[in-house]
This record gives structure tokens, C-alpha cells and sequence, in this order.
């Protein structure tokens, strides 16, 4: 089981045995109003597809195990930036724009990384690496 997988499954975990507790409270908002200034369903919906991508990079065996590390941690960090610009209760235009900017970094590191020329390893016993021309 690969740390996405046990990371995903800490995340089911932990929502099922807290369930019960927020069942109580009221349905937060899902869009950026007055009453909720720090929501911010297009920056998560779009983080979200960015991780299915290198989900399926690694699947495919178009990502390597150094390139998905180097991308989950920029994804990591894009996540600690929205946090930190939430913290205060209000998500302002400027800080919007640099979460905006750092997503788009991103997604065009994922797409150089997916289509450059390193695979991943062969599987063991192959003494060559997938995409590479026994010589």
C-alpha cells in the first residue's frame, strides 16, 4: 500500500468515526459569500483533479517514483499556502490569485513530468526500463 493509499484511507477513517459529530452541525456553505469569505470549491475541485492526474500518471507508469514525490509535495504545498490564506476567516483577491498561479504551475509540471521520456522502473527480473531500447 503506497502512502496516497494509507493517507486516503486515515482521511475514510477519520470522516467515518466523526460523522456522528458533525451530523449535528449545519451544512457549511460551498460557495465564497458573506457568510463564508474563505470557501473555496474551485481551488479544492481543481486540486482534487490535479491528484487524479498523478494518481494516473503513476498507474500508467508515466510518472516515476521521484517525479510523483516531487509533485505530491508541490501539491502539498499549495495546499498549506490555502490553508494559511484561510486561516484568518477571508480568502482575498491577491491571495486567491497566487493559490490560482501556484495551481497552474503545477498542473504544467504534472503535464512535462507525465510526457518527458523517464518511466518508471521495469518490474523485477526485466533488465530494462520501460520506454528504453535494450542496447
Amino acid at each position: 500500500m503506497n502512502i496516497r493509499q494509507t493517507f486516503a484511507l486515515s482521511l475514510l477513517s477519520l470522516a467515518a468515526a466523526s460523522s456522528g459529530v458533525f451530523a449535528q452541525t449545519a451544512a457549511p456553505a460551498t460557495h465564497a459569500t458573506a457568510a463564508n469569505p474563505a470557501a473555496t470549491p474551485g481551488i479544492d475541485a481543481r486540486q482534487a483533479r490535479q491528484e487524479q492526474r498523478i494518481d494516473q500518471g503513476v498507474a500508467s507508469g508515466q510518472l516515476n517514483q521521484l517525479e510523483t514525490r516531487r509533485l505530491d509535495r508541490e501539491q502539498g504545498a499549495i495546499n498549506r499556502a490555502e490553508n494559511k490564506a484561510k486561516a484568518d476567516g477571508t480568502l482575498t483577491a491577491q491571495e486567491r490569485k497566487r493559490l490560482h498561479h501556484m495551481q497552474n504551475h503545477a498542473s504544467h509540471d504534472i503535464r512535462r513530468q507525465k510526457h518527458d521520456a523517464q518511466k518508471r522502473m521495469a518490474p523485477a527480473g526485466s533488465r530494462t526500463v520501460t520506454g528504453a531500447s535494450p542496447g
